[in-house]
This record gives structure tokens, sequence and C-alpha cells, in this order.
């Protein structure tokens, strides 16, 4: 087990991690302070825990948006993609009940 010092909103905290995480913790710990600052104004300034509140709904934002946007640069939506894999299963069926050809 390994400890990370993270630095957040000018705080040290130390965290503990499995061996070999250590830096993906110190990203982890760098995304929350990037939105400390941002936080602790919506907060009001009024105490750490408000903070921590709105920077968790900050990332909670973050990844309901990735999760339900497509990928940048998709040139087909999700509805698209449906309806192509349901032309494409009606399609197969269709071959497997022709009889063959010679």
């Amino acid at each position: 087990m390994s400890e990370v010092t993270l630095s957040i909103g000018g705080r040290s905290h130390i965290v503990g991690c499995r061996d070999g995480e250590e830096d993906r913790v110190r990203t982890l710990g760098a995304m929350i302070d990037e939105r400390w600052g941002p936080a602790q104004r919506a907060a009001g300034g009024l105490n750490g825990e408000r903070a921590m509140l709105f920077v968790a709904l900050m990332l909670a934002d973050d990844l309901d948006e990735a999760l339900t946007r497509p990928p940048e640069g998709a040139a087909v939506s999700e509805t698209a993609l449906a309806r192509i894999a349901d032309r494409l299963e009606t399609l197969a069926a269709t071959l497997e009940q022709s009889p063959p050809t010679s």
C-alpha cells in the first residue's frame, strides 16, 4: 500500500492507494483541485464540505455529459446506428430464409 499527498485548495491530504496507482491518484487529485476554486466560490466560501459537494457535482456533470453525448467526430448518431442494426438483422433473416441459388 502506498501513500500519495494531494494538494487540494492549498491544503495537503494524504491518501492511501495500491502500489503502482500513485500517478492515477495524483491525476484524480489534480482534477479535484482544478475545480476547487469555482466550487469554493459557488459555496459562498462557507466551508470545505460544501465546496467538495460542488466539486462532486461538477465531476458528476462531466461524467453524465461524457456518457450521454456521442463521441466527438462521430458521424452517426445512436438512433441512426440502432436503425442500421435493425435493418441488418432484417436483411440477415431474409437471407437465411431465401433458398440457395445455383
